[in-house]
């Protein structure tokens, strides 16, 4: 039987591109103060997925949804760092965006379609 697996998280560049898949580990602190730490700075969402075939195959997708940390938490949608993290192109934080939006443009859905036609391209079973 096939097995996936996935972690996330949000990379800083004030903060050495941490915490990366650690983030809901990674701190007790408010988001104002993770604010402070990167207001205006670099930032990106980072998945990776891993798909492993019942002979030991790996199948990996590892996609980032590039954007910055907002001067201030904005937004009542989604959850963790969305309402502090707006997306390149976009002025409004992930949160502000709506599920819909994050639906298609998350790093966990770029990951997911990644994996999807990478298993394709491999002549998985499960991408049928």
């Amino acid at each position: 039987m096939w097995v996936v697996g996935e972690d996330a998280g949000i990379e800083v560049e004030a903060l050495g591109w941490g915490p990366g898949p650690r983030s809901a580990r990674w701190s007790d602190r408010p988001l104002d103060d993770v604010l402070a730490s990167g207001s205006g700075g670099l930032a990106r969402y980072r998945c990776t997925m891993v798909a492993i075939a019942p002979d030991g195959r790996e199948v990996v997708a590892d996609c980032t949804l590039d954007g910055s940390i907002a001067d201030r938490a904005r937004g009542d949608g989604g959850f963790g760092y969305d309402p502090i993290f707006v997306p390149d192109g976009e002025d409004r934080t992930v949160a502000e965006l709506g599920d819909e939006w994050k639906s298609r443009n998350s790093a966990r859905a770029l990951a997911a379609a990644a994996l999807r036609e990478a298993l394709w391209a491999s002549g998985a079973p499960a991408a049928s």
